[in-house]
């Protein structure tokens, strides 16, 4: 599951056990991307924050699918299988529309955006590419397209934090060799829950 040691879920006592409770999917999953921070549950807790607040926060004004999309963009750029996989399970989800969402996940893969992608999301993958490989390199310029595109800066700013929380989701998993084999893929927490929540042991 990891090349780090992990605490089960019917080995975890007292703060862990909790956090467990707390994010036990439907099927009684706890998906290896969050046990792997077994050995110190604080960081399950901000992990969770962030990943509900970027994805999942009812605030959120750009549509869930595209931020899957991006966040499956996000991590084929960065070689993680373990994001791809999970989150182009979610996407197909939301999207409702198989040959869809495979058209999207083809275009990430190839770097041939259109014409699977056209308009505003396009515009978003291509600055979440730039930001995914060349974060040092961007200036001012490269949110002119998304301004352009029709996006305000609210939703910049949650294009962007998908990114950012992608490459660091992306980061713990390869740096850790966590693995989704036996995972069921593309589950995700209840949407209406305050983010908030996750800050308190």
């Amino acid at each position: 599951m990891a090349w780090i040691n992990t605490i089960a879920i019917e080995d975890a006592t007292g703060r862990l056990k909790k956090i467990y409770a707390r994010i036990t999917g439907p099927t009684g999953q706890i998906d290896n991307i969050m046990s792997v921070h077994s050995l110190r549950p604080h960081t399950i807790e901000g992990h969770m924050a962030l990943y509900k607040a970027v994805l999942h926060h009812p605030h959120n004004k750009n549509p869930k699918w595209l931020l899957e999309m991006l966040g499956v963009l996000t991590s084929h750029l960065n070689g993680c299988a373990y994001c791809v996989e999970h989150h182009f399970a979610g996407l197909k989800r939301l999207l409702g529309d198989d040959a869809r969402a495979d058209a999207m996940r083809a275009a990430c893969e190839s770097g041939s955006y259109e014409p699977a992608l056209s308009g505003k999301e396009l515009v978003a993958a291509r600055y979440t590419r730039i930001l995914t490989l060349d974060p040092a390199g961007m200036t001012e310029g490269d949110i002119a397209p998304l301004r352009e595109a029709g996006f305000d800066d609210g939703e910049i700013l949650e294009i962007n934090q998908v990114a950012a929380y992608f490459a660091y989701a992306n980061r713990t998993v390869l740096g850790l060799g966590v693995s989704h084999v036996g995972e069921e893929l593309g589950l995700s927490p209840n949407d209406g829950e305050d983010p908030e929540n996750w800050s308190h042991g």
